[in-house]
């Protein structure tokens, strides 16, 4: 089996193992439905967040990449997407849609969905993806609800750092709840106006702020 769409994620020229997933790299997978709007922005998002803390185009080991349930396969993203995207500075260029599949599963070491619903449909997949697959928002308030101080130092590098906080969140997901259900959904923009992709993007910034800043360890600079 060849490795699928091996250029999307940025490797760090590390020795590589099953699919070609840099062995002492972790990856970090956006899931919505079409592959198109949400999970685009939200790929391209967390990567030009990353550069900006770490101010390093390998992100130190990080691989970010995203899918959709019903991914249209070769397909660029929304116009309105790459708007949004633009609004922020972030790079859209040469992204193509794809449809998840169990290989993106099994090679992510973390899965961020846009709703409880793909969420669920990750887990349905198998490969023991239960502990690692969260809503993009739940992520965010658990993530808010770990102690910077608990996880590895920099020094031990953002791979052992964001290992640790996926441990972390999992182990905090049965005590911290949602205040409502809709509380961890990011709605689907497809088809509607710039503005409600506008809306939509900077919800998905503001969740990604506090998960980058764990992740990296370094704050947004102001």
């Amino acid at each position: 089996m060849t490795a699928p769409d091996a250029g999307r994620g940025i490797g760090n020229g590390e020795e590589t193992g099953t699919f070609g997933v840099p062995m002492t790299g972790f990856r970090i997978l956006h899931v919505s439905t079409g592959n198109v709007c949400r999970s685009p922005i939200t790929e391209r998002l967390t990567r030009h967040a990353l550069a900006d803390r770490l101010g390093d185009p390998l992100w130190g080991g990080l691989i970010v990449e995203s899918a959709g349930t019903w991914g249209h396969e070769g397909a660029p993203m929304e116009a309105n997407a790459e708007a949004v995207l633009a609004d922020f500075g972030a790079d859209a260029s040469g992204f193509m849609g794809r449809e998840l599949l169990d290989e993106h599963v099994i090679m992510a070491d973390l899965v961020l969905t846009a709703t409880r619903d793909h969420r669920a449909q990750v887990i349905s997949m198998g490969h023991s993806a239960g502990l690692r697959t969260f809503t993009l928002k739940e992520f965010t308030r658990l993530v808010r609800a770990i102690d910077p101080a608990t996880l590895p130092p920099l020094e031990d590098g953002v791979v052992a750092r964001a290992r640790a906080l996926v441990r972390a969140a999992a182990a905090l997901r049965g005590w911290l709840l949602a205040p409502t259900a809709e509380a961890d959904e990011v709605y689907d923009p497809y088809g509607a106006p710039l503005t409600f992709f506008r809306s939509i993007g900077e919800e998905i910034h503001q969740a990604l702020d506090p998960v980058v800043t764990a992740l990296t360890g370094v704050p947004a600079k102001a």
